[in-house]
């Protein structure tokens, strides 16, 4: 009896510290753990790895045999019309969607690229992994010169090494990313490098950037987890007007509290895809419905759908995606013309309130 009593206490406590909370680093701080960064309290969790891993299992497999994912109908522009949207627009504010979250903002005469994929594939070990079914809007050397680079995350769909390693002019690009991102810059030759910590702001060529707190995580590799940090930004130009870039992200009660102290967007960039299955997906991406209040709390006048049609990562179709999105932000009183959706390679320009 006393053995067993014995046993019972250590799997009491194993059980007790598998449960635990990760310690907060002292001084730094509430998402600064010994373990790495954690999401805002109050954040839907992530389901256990053992869940989840028969789907990744399977991912391979539905790949391999599933057929080729159905494109939407005039789902992208073609060359001439990527061209001629950007060209009648030159010396406004517009947001030019060129695939999953890389989006081409020209903000008071500076141009920012948000989690530039240029490639087919997003992974570490091509052609294994995900590949992107649809052409960006624009290649690499068809770019203006870009000003910014804005990264949310250090996922391969979201932080390309091909891609920042053979964007144009690289070394007179300033990259604005999360804690932690920065040595891929470093790395890839760039000498203008801002790391922010949520909450945390610089200005630089006249664009402030604020890094804001959003619900997801942060992987690379198979011994690191949530070693560098994720984050949604508000940016804001000289003339005032103001775009939230929000990357991956689950629905969660931080963006009403971040809404209050920094909202008031004329734009937000959202991502609304990658949902399917919620076993796997939950604390990680948003349902449609809910992608959309991500933007409503964050005060956003504006919101342009991203993060799908470009490569599959779910196993939601395109047409139910924007189907959830739009009816979601209809049920909540968002005006048509408040809902983008947008062709790849469309350009639009930004309303300021």
């Amino acid at each position: 009896m006393k053995y067993l009593r014995h046993i019972v206490g250590v799997i009491f406590m194993i059980l007790l510290v598998s449960c635990s909370m990760p310690e907060q680093i002292s001084g730094k701080p509430w998402h600064h753990t010994a373990e790495g960064f954690r999401n805002p309290p109050g954040s839907p969790k992530r389901n256990d790895w053992l869940k989840r891993l028969s789907w990744y299992i399977g991912k391979p497999f539905k790949a391999l045999f599933g057929g080729e994912t159905k494109v939407p109908e005039n789902h992208f522009l073609k060359r001439n019309e990527v061209f001629q949207g950007i060209e009648s627009k030159i010396g406004k504010n517009t947001v030019t969607w060129l695939g999953h979250m890389t989006a081409m903002l020209r903000i008071d005469g500076k141009v920012i690229l948000t989690d530039p994929w240029f490639t087919n594939y997003a992974t570490p070990l091509p052609p294994f992994g995900p590949k992107r079914y649809v052409a960006p809007g624009l290649k690499l050397a068809e770019l203006p010169k870009v000003d910014f680079i804005v990264i949310s995350h250090n996922h391969f769909d979201h932080l390309d090494l091909a891609t920042i390693s053979n964007i144009p002019h690289k070394k007179e690009i300033t990259a604005i990313v999360p804690l932690g991102v920065g040595k891929y810059f470093r790395d890839a030759g760039y000498e203008q490098v801002v790391e922010l910590d949520w909450e945390e702001t610089i200005t630089v060529g006249k664009i402030k950037y604020t890094a804001l707190p959003v619900i997801h995580w942060s992987k690379r590799s198979a011994f690191y987890t949530n070693d560098t940090l994720w984050a949604g930004w508000a940016i804001t130009g000289q003339s005032g007007i103001r775009v939230y870039f929000g990357g991956d992200a689950e629905y969660g009660p931080v963006y009403a509290d971040m809404g209050e102290r920094y909202g008031g967007f004329d734009l937000s960039l959202l991502s609304i895809g990658a949902f399917l299955p919620r076993i796997v997906m939950r604390g990680s991406h948003c349902i449609p419905e809910e992608c959309i209040r991500i933007g409503v709390d964050l005060k956003a006048r504006n919101h342009l759908a991203m993060g799908w049609g470009t490569v599959k990562l779910g196993d939601e179709s395109n047409e139910e995606t924007v189907r959830r999105f739009y009816s979601g932000a209809k049920e909540i009183g968002i005006g048509d013309e408040n809902i983008w959706i947008m062709k790849i390679g469309e350009t639009r320009v930004i309303p300021k309130n």
